[in-house]
């Protein structure tokens, strides 16, 4: 059993709430909860009615198969949302990865937001096709390439990555298993295209050739 019992603070006087996303205006904001590494923010199957930004940490969505095994749809890094639902119901868990603060966000009854949770519903879809086709590829190596740089990219571009994910994570999230995820990042390495700095933190050596690897 993945989904764990919540285990969060609440910080009232963490951040400000000008800090909050104007995608949010009208709703009403919670303090800043915090959660511990493996926490559940909110189960699949319970009553959806909040947006959840990420202050600090890192979140995972899963979903667990009839088998048992688990499938991780997407990963939210701080500053982004995640919680939209086209419904009342949760159809997948949300998780802390690490040490986590998250804000909740929960609209009025009778409140139409609609003109601004669309782009938020358009960003959403816009990531679980990217996903898709990642998925898609045959190639181990090009599929932890293409993470690799979408990673990259939504740290701003940066060279050194920290991931706060598992290579059981990043398994499960591109439909491998850890070996194959823990032999592709050695293969990555010993090409000069990444540096290991250490089980979290990757520096990318050679950006190009990532990028030609995940196309």
């Amino acid at each position: 059993m993945h989904a764990q019992a919540s285990a969060k603070i609440e910080l009232s006087s963490y951040l400000p709430q000008q800090r909050s996303s104007p995608v949010f205006e009208g709703a009403t904001v919670q303090p800043v909860s915090f959660f511990t590494a493996g926490a559940e923010i909110y189960a699949q199957g319970e009553k959806a009615g909040a947006i959840y930004q990420v202050e600090f940490g890192a979140v995972r969505i899963y979903r667990l198969l009839a088998d048992g095994r688990r499938q991780i749809s997407a990963f939210h890094l701080a500053g982004e949302t995640f919680g939209f639902e086209a419904d009342a119901t949760h159809h997948f868990f949300a998780e802390a990865i690490s040490a986590t603060g998250v804000r909740a966000f929960r609209t009025p009854a009778g409140t139409d937001m609609s003109r601004q949770l669309l782009p938020l519903a358009l960003r959403g879809l816009t990531r679980a096709q990217e996903h898709l086709l990642v998925l898609g590829r045959q190639n181990a190596i090009e599929r932890v390439a293409a993470f690799l740089v979408e990673m990259s990219e939504r740290q701003g571009g940066l060279r050194q990555l920290e991931l706060p994910m598992s290579r059981n994570d990043i398994g499960d999230y591109l439909g491998l298993t850890i070996e194959t995820v823990s032999r592709v990042f050695t293969r990555l390495r010993e090409k000069g295209v990444i540096r290991l700095l250490s089980l979290r933190s990757i520096e990318i050596l050679k950006r190009d050739t990532l990028l030609a690897m995940g196309e």
